[in-house]
């Protein structure tokens, strides 16, 4: 799988209760859409930190890297690329 599949499945499962793809776009915000309140971004940081085996930095923890699937993907494509 992709890391867009994973996490697509990871959000539509855990915090939409779905298994719809119809249910999340790659560009929705996880904070305005209320998909994702505080609790779960950290739930969200650890299951990134774990499957990937990265370190989120305190500093890396805004809406630019970790708000939507798209960015997600491309955060961690380059944590990847920089390791």
């Amino acid at each position: 799988m992709s890391t867009e599949q994973i996490l697509r499945a990871y959000i539509l499962e855990n915090y939409l209760f779905s298994d719809d793809p119809a249910d999340l776009n790659n560009d929705d915000s996880f904070l305005e859409q209320e998909i994702l309140d505080s609790t779960g971004m950290m739930e969200l940081i650890f299951f990134i930190e774990e499957h990937y085996a990265i370190a989120v930095d305190d500093e890396e923890m805004v809406p630019e890297n970790l708000d939507s699937i798209d960015k997600l993907v491309r955060y961690i494509a380059g944590k990847k690329n920089a390791a």
